[in-house]
């Protein structure tokens, strides 16, 4: 029951967030908005107001928004003018409504990340070595397990990325690392070593094998969690977010360029288990799962492939730059490449995950 409920919630909600920011700019614009449903299938509730209809549908994952004139200029329901209608208006307002969803997502996940920075702090991996490389940099300079970094050319280091980011950045420069070492008493003793970084290969969280810069170090994997006012927790938020969309778009295009394996595409069933996984453990597990779902849900749904908002979007800029629609034939083709390629990818990451359940 809770698994049900926390997909229902997690994977429903935001598809209806989705939808909420193109009913959102719609309405701001004018347009005619004839449905708003919060779920899919046959209406269990409904409500007219003004002259939408507000409903409450028997499937509860997501929600859809039906735009006067969306599919067909002359399909004007009773009750709404021309002046209302989507397809009738400039391709401008048209480009906003279609992009208003991604961007919703988008902004639910910085809201996401910013209430887990309130609620529960930003944890930190520490600058603490937990591993030396033999006759590496780091080794020959005189750095052993357990050291801290405190400070790199007398620039304070609080954390393993930064730390991590001034060794990578200095060109194997040598560099002037303050280290505290703690003894077998406990006691707590200062050091200074000169260490010069090394080209050497490391990998990436893809897989991928690159040079850089390195010393020959590894993390302990201690961290620390440290509470953080508004102002620090809207940063913090702001900052985690970004880390979420821009490692999600390299996923996205490694996917492409086939360094991502094809058999690590998650459809339905992968995505309800992971909700589940983490419903079960904690809540901000689930809060930081919901924004990484919604990030991949906007940044997927801008993909420039028809029947997704970034087709629609393509269409409209294309109207825009070369002041004339694209050809009606072009675009019916298209939407139905668009439908086929959807449903294939939707086919081909649910065998990916039944073959993951068989497997596990």
């Amino acid at each position: 029951m809770l698994t049900i409920i926390a997909v229902v919630v997690v994977f429903g909600g935001l598809i209806f967030f989705h939808e909420l920011g193109h009913f959102a700019v719609a309405r701001a614009l004018g347009m005619g908005v004839s449905t708003f449903s919060l779920g899919f299938g046959p209406k269990i509730l409904k409500k007219r107001r003004g002259k939408t209809e507000y409903a409450l549908s028997l499937i509860p994952l997501g929600g859809y928004v039906a735009l006067v004139g969306e599919t067909d200029e002359a399909d004007i329901p009773e009750g709404f003018t021309k002046e209302e209608s989507f397809a009738l208006r400039p391709a401008w307002q048209r480009l906003l409504v279609v992009l208003a969803g991604p961007a919703a997502n988008m902004l639910l996940a910085v809201i996401l990340c910013i209430m887990l920075a309130m609620g529960w702090g930003v944890s930190t991996m520490l600058a603490n070595v937990g591993e030396v490389s033999p006759d590496s940099p780091a080794a020959r300079a005189g750095i052993l397990k357990g050291d801290t970094v405190v400070s790199i050319n007398g620039e304070a280091i609080d954390s393993w990325s930064q730390m991590s980011d001034r060794i990578t950045s200095s060109g194997g420069s040598p560099l002037l690392m303050e280290i505290e070492r703690r003894d077998d008493r406990g006691g707590i003793s200062v050091l200074e070593f000169t260490v010069e970084p090394e080209r050497s290969e490391r990998k990436t969280i893809f897989g991928e094998t690159e040079t850089a810069w390195l010393i020959g170090v590894r993390s302990s994997g201690a961290y620390v969690t440290r509470e953080l006012g508004m102002a620090g927790s809207i940063r913090a938020g702001w900052n985690q977010c970004m880390d979420m969309i821009s490692l999600t778009w390299q996923g996205f295009v490694k996917l492409v360029q086939r360094v991502v394996p094809a058999d690590q595409v998650g459809g339905p069933i992968m995505i309800a288990q992971v909700i589940s996984e983490q419903a079960s453990a904690d809540l901000a597990g689930l809060l930081g799962l919901a924004a990484l779902i919604s990030v991949n849900l906007g940044i997927l749904n801008l993909l420039p492939v028809p029947v997704l908002d970034g087709g629609t979007a393509v269409f409209c800029l294309w109207e825009m730059i070369f002041r004339r629609p694209l050809n009606q034939k072009v675009q019916a083709y298209s939407l139905r490449v668009g439908v086929a390629l959807l449903v294939c990818l939707m086919l081909f990451a649910t065998f990916n995950d039944v073959m993951r359940l068989l497997r596990g």
